[in-house]
């Protein structure tokens, strides 16, 4: 499984969606990250306003941050390695470079009685 970080801009908490305008991307992004959980990816979300050490600790972050301030973030590392920045990525993505397949077939909802669901409609 990979291990994902993401190095988010400052925001009030932890996901960005509280306050008066919630940027729309922010809670879709959530629940692709909680996603990515639950497919048993490593995840890690730091927010700049409150988890700076972490920032700090990482070179790479530096190092883009040095380059080009905040303006690179949101960053996305996959097992050390930037796959993006700048923007918050699709779930297709995340699937892309976590290897992870986008729809599992056993998560397909099955009607009782068969794809008619018991009417013999078809």
């Amino acid at each position: 499984m990979s291990h994902v970080q993401i190095f988010d801009r400052a925001m009030c908490c932890s996901t960005g969606v509280c306050g008066p305008q919630v940027d729309p991307v922010l809670p879709k992004f959530a629940a692709d990250v909680e996603w990515l959980k639950a497919k048993g990816h490593a995840v890690d979300r730091f927010n700049l306003a409150h988890d700076g050490v972490q920032f700090s600790k990482n070179a790479t972050v530096q190092t883009m941050l040095t380059e080009e301030g905040v303006d690179c973030l949101p960053l996305i590392l996959v097992d050390g390695q930037v796959v993006s920045r700048s923007d918050y990525p699709s779930r297709e993505n995340l699937a892309v470079w976590t290897q992870t397949k986008l729809h599992d077939p056993s998560e397909l909802p099955i009607a009782d009685g068969g794809c008619c669901g018991g009417s013999k409609c078809c």
